[in-house]
């Protein structure tokens, strides 16, 4: 699994301070893409267990959850980090443009964000938005937790 960044973010996952990891290699291409640079695998570095463990051991006092900005066509490499991150007792969460992932990923989920990226229709902070942001243990629509009241 290759990955571009590794940074600290606020707002994918509300209420956590999230590990994020972008990964490279994304087959789906959704038009109007902002990271269009993630296609490429070879534009990332390889993400090795030990220094995935590394960076979640150095934030283990400060951050709650560990995303992953795509991820899913590297299913079995996906399953490995997302079941050693909750083993290091982080929430996780998965963004992906498809509308639904294999079974075997969901059940590693706190969180799945899902579909595709229509700028016509907005992101999770838009009433309009084809997105979803979901509890993967109650299959709960979070969507509301983005948008202004």
């Amino acid at each position: 699994m290759y990955y571009y960044r590794f940074q600290i973010a606020f707002q994918e996952v509300p209420n956590e301070i999230s590990l994020c990891f972008s990964i490279c290699g994304c087959p789906l291409r959704c038009k109007g893409c902002h990271s269009p640079f993630l296609f490429k695998k070879e534009n990332g570095e390889f993400l090795t267990n030990i220094m995935y463990q590394q960076i979640l051991e150095k934030y283990k006092n400060y951050a709650t959850c560990v995303l992953f900005m795509g991820g899913e066509w590297e299913e079995v490499e996906l399953i490995k980090k997302l079941k050693i991150a909750k083993k290091m007792d982080y929430k996780t969460c998965l963004y992906t443009g498809l509308k639904k992932v294999d079974q075997k990923i969901e059940q590693e989920l706190t969180w799945l964000k899902t579909g595709e990226w229509i700028s016509d229709l907005g992101g999770l902070d838009k009433s309009t938005t084809n997105q979803i942001f979901t509890e993967v243990k109650t299959n709960k629509n979070l969507n509301y937790l983005f948008q202004k009241k």
